[in-house]
């Protein structure tokens, strides 16, 4: 059986709602899930009482509540989701502007320096152009310092590390100087010398050997530029064309042998000239003397020699051997210790030569 409650609860939401007058149609519900249609008749509509009408009009209320929080939950779920879904999108927008605008800046300062940086080239090169200039003549000033200062040592430093010369200040027929060797016959002979020749004319001594019957027994003069060797008289003589220059120093060397009358000229260590037939046979005898910067041939009046022949200059590393040197000896007087190799008949810096006149040692 239905509880009365219940069925007294629905008959009253029945007539809330329909206000029936005529008759009504409940729809009751039971616990047994079951349901029991009634039907009332005006007489058989209970009147409700204050507390049944409250009853309904809490249960209305709640119903109600209940039924607008399912709304607003239901409004908010799609606000929220709208609004999720329009937030997103902003994101994404600002986002991808913020990007857009990132690349854009980034690209227009590349613009930016890159035309900087070619406005800036053509200034970068021509500071660069003008630094380099500079720096060329830099140079420039400083190669001709250097070759002045060469040219200054190389007038005051003596070659084949020599520690002395004889200076030779101007021509004159009293300037020159003298040596007087051992007794000696020469079959054979060798001498270096440098020399460092002011000014040569047609005809200037660097050095004789002669005897008073024969001053031209071995005699070394420059013609110009050009030196001749003569052994045994004018005769016989073997030269070299333009390897003397002014001003700088230069080594001679010149060999003779009696047996064929061979002659070798070396200039500056190469050898420039080889003869034979010279002076073939025929010794260089003993008696002389060796005179520097001018010839034994008592020209004048009063034992004096004759200016144009005079020689002005310097002279040092004078050495004369009894016997011919090998290609290898001559090259190695031409060394660092050059002056070191002295010769046996006369040598430079050992055997006594006398300076006259105006000539003189300079160290």
């Amino acid at each position: 059986m239905q509880d009365p409650l219940l069925i007294y609860i629905y008959i009253y939401i029945y007539i809330y709602i329909r206000q029936d007058t005529e008759h009504s149609t409940v729809l009751i519900g039971v616990t047994c899930n079951s349901c029991v249609l009634v039907t009332l008749t005006d007489c058989q509509v209970k009147e409700l009482t204050k507390w049944d009408k409250l009853f309904t009009m809490l249960e209305n209320s709640q119903m109600r509540e209940n039924m607008l929080l399912q709304t607003v939950d239901e409004v908010l779920k799609v606000e929220l989701q709208t609004l999720r879904a329009e937030l997103t999108r902003f994101t994404v927008d600002i986002a991808g502007k913020y990007r857009l605008d990132g690349i854009e800046r980034a690209l227009k300062q590349k613009s930016e320096d890159d035309e900087e940086q070619k406005n800036r080239a053509p200034a970068e090169c021509k500071q660069t152009e003008a630094a380099l200039d500079g720096a060329l003549q830099d140079l420039e000033s400083l190669k001709s310092t250097l070759e002045l200062t060469q040219k200054w040592v190389n007038k005051r430093s003596l070659p084949a590390d020599c520690d002395s010369a004889i200076l030779f200040p101007m021509r004159s027929p009293k300037i020159y100087a003298s040596v007087h060797p051992v007794e000696m016959t020469l079959e054979a002979f060798t001498f270096c010398t440098w020399i460092r020749v002011t000014e040569a004319l047609e005809k200037t001594i660097v050095f004789s050997y002669g005897t008073k019957k024969n001053p031209y027994e071995i005699q070394l003069y420059l013609n110009n530029r050009s030196p001749v060797l003569v052994i045994g008289g004018e005769k016989n003589k073997v030269s070299a064309d333009d390897v003397v220059e002014p001003g700088q120093w230069s080594q001679l060397c010149g060999a003779w042998s009696i047996i064929e009358g061979n002659v070798a000229f070396w200039a500056n260590g190469e050898l420039i000239e080889l003869s034979s037939n010279v002076s073939k046979g025929r010794a260089i005898p003993d008696r002389g003397i060796f005179q520097l910067g001018q010839e034994k041939n008592g020209c004048c009046v009063g034992g004096g020699f004759d200016e144009s022949l005079a020689f002005s200059g310097k002279i040092t590393g004078f050495n004369v051997w009894d016997r011919v040197l090998s290609e290898k000896e001559i090259s190695e007087t031409r060394g660092e210790n050059g002056c070191n190799i002295r010769g046996n008949i006369v040598g430079w810096g050992t055997t006594e030569i006398q300076p006259h006149g105006g000539s003189q040692y300079i160290h």
